[in-house]
């Protein structure tokens, strides 16, 4: 089994803001591609273990809406969603995002950014809180390992490129 050393990072380095960062062993518009096709994000975006992804509908566009619903073991459903604000193919994306249940104090701003070398792609996601306490409240859950699952989830999708390819 191919075992990567693609390590998440995160960082606080403002008021309101939160980086996170991590390579996958993928091309760019593959990577791209993945955050952004929901026939692809089904396979692959589903939560915490025993989560799955019930709702997935992206409309890339700028002004375009999103949203994705996941559900529980025990049927409870968390949603989310936003509009898109910007988007660069395959190096950007800009978008709101607001929990339905809103821990995060009010709507977020999302800037991922893709960066490619030797085939390899570093995606940087900054998200901008609405004050220091909700990002700080964000900090405080366990948003980090959850990430980490995610994207391990993801890059373990992304080596499989017959299933990527989809």
């Amino acid at each position: 089994m191919h075992r990567s050393a693609n390590i998440l990072t995160v960082t606080a380095p403002g008021e309101r803001e939160i980086v996170i960062t991590r390579a996958f062993d993928a091309p760019r518009e593959l990577v791209f591609d993945a955050l952004t096709r929901p026939e692809l994000l089904l396979r692959w975006f589903h939560g915490p273990d025993g989560w799955t992804l019930v709702v997935c509908e992206v409309d890339l566009s700028v002004g375009g809406a999103y949203r994705f619903v996941w559900r529980g073991p025990d049927g409870v459903e968390m949603g989310m969603g936003g509009v898109h604000r910007d988007i660069l193919r395959p190096e950007r994306i800009v978008r709101t995002e607001r929990y339905d249940m809103d821990w995060t104090g009010g709507e977020t701003v999302g800037t991922a950014v893709l960066s490619e070398r030797d085939g390899k792609t570093t995606l940087t996601t900054t998200v901008v809180y609405a004050s220091r306490e909700a990002r700080d409240g964000a900090l405080a859950t366990n948003m980090e390992q959850g990430i980490a699952a995610g994207y391990d989830r993801l890059e373990a999708f992304l080596a499989d490129t017959s299933t990527a390819a989809g």
